[in-house]
C-alpha cells in the first residue's frame, strides 16, 4: 500500500484553530457500514449507543510538554518533552528539538531562567535532555513554564488569522473532562466532545464506562512521507495501561452481547495491542506498543469507535480506514467537506458503526 492512497482535499479554512463554544456542541458524523450517512449533534450520540455498550476512554492526561530555549548564541529552540528517560529518576527527558540541526552534544540551553543541557543525539531531531548543574527539575520547569502542546497545524491556522499561539481555552479544552495520568504529549482527541452530564446522561440510559490509559507520543505528529509505502513506517513507541477492571468490564460486555466502543484511536491501539484471543479480554496491566493497524488488519477488541477527523497520510486515518475500509471511510470525508465539517484536533467527529 502507498501512503498518498490515504489522502484527502481540504480546504484550509475547515481545520478548527479553536474547539466548538460547548464541548458537546460539536458535529457528529455517523458513519453506518452501510447506507446513508447521518448529521447530528455530538450531544445526541446516545441515539446510536444501546444498553450494554461499553464506552471505553483514554483517561491520559496532557502534560504542559513545550518549552522555548536560547543556546549561548541567541538563538532560539523549540522543545517538545516527550517522555522521562527510564531509571533516571524521571528528570531526565527524551525531547524533540527544533530546529535540531546545529545543536550539539553537551551544549547548555536556558530556558525560564534555568539550564538544560542536551546530553545525547538519537536522530531526527529527538534528543536526551538533563537538567544542568543545580538546575530546576524538568517536571517543575514544565509545570512552572511548559506550554499545552497543540498540533502544528492549529499554530498554523491561528498564524493565518492574525491569532496568538495560544488562546485562553487551551488549558481547559486540550483536556478530556475526565483526564487523570498525566503522561500525554498530544490530546486523546475523540474525548474532547464529551462533559460530565453527557457521560451521566448515557450511563442512564445503561451504556457502561471503563478506562484504559495510552500516554500518546511523538508519533501522533510524524505521517507518513509522501510517495512512500505503508509498511516501511516505523511506530514510535506508546506505554499504555489496562486496569484489571476494564479487562473484566470488557469480558463482560463480550459475553452479554453488549458493543465494545471505543473512544479514540488511542483507546483502539491499547485495546488490541493488550488483547487475548485466548481469554477473550485485554490482559490487564502495563506495557508498551509500536502496533500499527491498516487495512487488513483483524480488529479483535473493538466493535464501534468515535474518532475526530484526521490528517492526510496519518497513521491515524489509516486505522480508521482499516475499521471501516478505504473506500466508505474516504466517502465520508468527502461528505464532510461538503457540510462543511470542521476538521482535526478541535474539529468535529465521527462515530464509526459496525
Amino acid at each position: 500500500m502507498k501512503a498518498d492512497d490515504f489522502t484527502f482535499d481540504l480546504p484550509e479554512e475547515l481545520i478548527a484553530a479553536h474547539p466548538a463554544e460547548q464541548r458537546d456542541r460539536s458535529r457528529l458524523l455517523v458513519v453506518p457500514r452501510r447506507g446513508s450517512f447521518l448529521h447530528r449533534s455530538f450531544r445526541h450520540i446516545g441515539e446510536f449507543l444501546r444498553p450494554g455498550d461499553l464506552l471505553v476512554l483514554n483517561d491520559s492526561r496532557v502534560i504542559p510538554a513545550r518549552l522555548f530555549a536560547r543556546r549561548g548564541t541567541g538563538g532560539q529552540v523549540e522543545l517538545l518533552f516527550l517522555e522521562p528517560e527510564p531509571d533516571a529518576g524521571g528528570e531526565v527527558w527524551r525531547a524533540l528539538v527544533r530546529p535540531s540541526k546545529k545543536l550539539r552534544e553537551g551544549e547548555a540551553l536556558r530556558a525560564a531562567g534555568t539550564e538544560l543541557t542536551l546530553r545525547t543525539a538519537l536522530g531526527r531531531g529527538e534528543w536526551v535532555v538533563a537538567p544542568g548543574p543545580g538546575g530546576e527539575g524538568i517536571r517543575s520547569l514544565l509545570g512552572r513554564a511548559g506550554e499545552m502542546p497543540l498540533p502544528p497545524y492549529i499554530l498554523k491556522r491561528r498564524s493565518a488569522l492574525h491569532e496568538g499561539r495560544t488562546a485562553p481555552e487551551d488549558p481547559e479544552r486540550y483536556q478530556t473532562v475526565y483526564a487523570r495520568a498525566e503522561g500525554s504529549v498530544a490530546a486523546p482527541t475523540a474525548g474532547l466532545h464529551f462533559t460530565r452530564e453527557l457521560l451521566k446522561e448515557l450511563r442512564g440510559r445503561g451504556v457502561r464506562t471503563a478506562a484504559v490509559t495510552l500516554h500518546v507520543g511523538a508519533g501522533t505528529f510524524l505521517g507518513l512521507e509522501e510517495g512512500s509505502d505503508v509498511e516501511s513506517h516505523l511506530m514510535h513507541r506508546e506505554w499504555y495501561t489496562i486496569p484489571e477492571e476494564t479487562a473484566a468490564a470488557v469480558a463482560g460486555t463480550r459475553r452479554g452481547g453488549g458493543r465494545v466502543v471505543a473512544v479514540g484511536t488511542t483507546a483502539v491501539r491499547a485495546l488490541e495491542s493488550a488483547w487475548d484471543e485466548a481469554g477473550g479480554a485485554p490482559r490487564p496491566g502495563p506495557d508498551s506498543t509500536r502496533l500499527m493497524i491498516a487495512p487488513g488488519y483483524r480488529f479483535r477488541a473493538v466493535d464501534a469507535m468515535v474518532t475526530n477527523f484526521h490528517l492526510p497520510r496519518s497513521t491515524l486515518l489509516l486505522l480508521v480506514c482499516a475499521f471501516t475500509g478505504r473506500e466508505r471511510l474516504l466517502q465520508a470525508y468527502t461528505e464532510a467537506v461538503a457540510e462543511r465539517y470542521r476538521f482535526f484536533s478541535y474539529g468535529d467527529a465521527m462515530l464509526l458503526l459496525p
